[in-house]
């Protein structure tokens, strides 16, 4: 089994350099463009199924990946972004968003860990080995769930996980 993971489109918070976990914002124009950039890429490879975050920015992505390649979509709260508590909406170099960002275990005041996020995407990623076997499935998320997905498959250093990033509208690919 094939796992495609993509990023979102990006939306006026990306481009505002702004935390966004479940502030539910849509594309802007560059987004749309990169989610039809990211369907005709998605189209050279043979995928089964698509399943996207609720969010729109996510589903919004979905639909335009999944009407172009005519794939089944549905969504899945698991891929859901993580909730950033008091940090939603500051700026992404806001010194104490990046030093929670550094503490895994260490809840987002209002918020979530990334070591809770880890589990229900984990945990999601097990189940899909099971219900798409011999099947190619394209998850469309966030930049967070992305990063808990890419230490699915490779073991990094905090650093290195700290450091990752998906860019908007990219596509990895993994082996199930």
């Amino acid at each position: 089994m094939k796992l495609f993971v993509a990023r979102h489109g990006k939306t006026i918070w990306n481009e505002q350099n702004r935390v966004c976990g479940r502030s539910d914002i849509p594309l802007c124009d560059r987004g749309i463009l990169q989610a039809g950039a990211l369907a005709q890429e998605a189209a050279m490879y043979h995928v089964d199924r698509i399943i996207t975050s609720p969010l729109k920015r996510a589903a919004e992505t979905g639909r335009i990946v999944s009407d172009i390649c005519r794939v089944p979509l549905v969504t899945d709260e698991r891929l859901i972004e993580q909730d950033y508590g008091i940090y939603e909406g500051v700026d992404r170099k806001n010194e104490d968003f990046l030093k929670n960002k550094r503490n895994f275990a260490y809840r987002y005041p209002g918020g979530e860990s990334m070591m809770q996020v880890a589990c229900r995407v984990y945990g999601f990623l097990d189940e899909i080995k099971g219900c798409y076997e011999n099947k190619n499935v394209l998850l469309i998320s966030h930049g967070g769930v992305c990063r808990i997905i890419h230490t699915y498959f490779h073991d990094m250093t905090n650093d290195e996980f700290f450091n990752y990033v998906l860019a908007n509208g990219k596509l990895e690919i993994y082996e199930l």
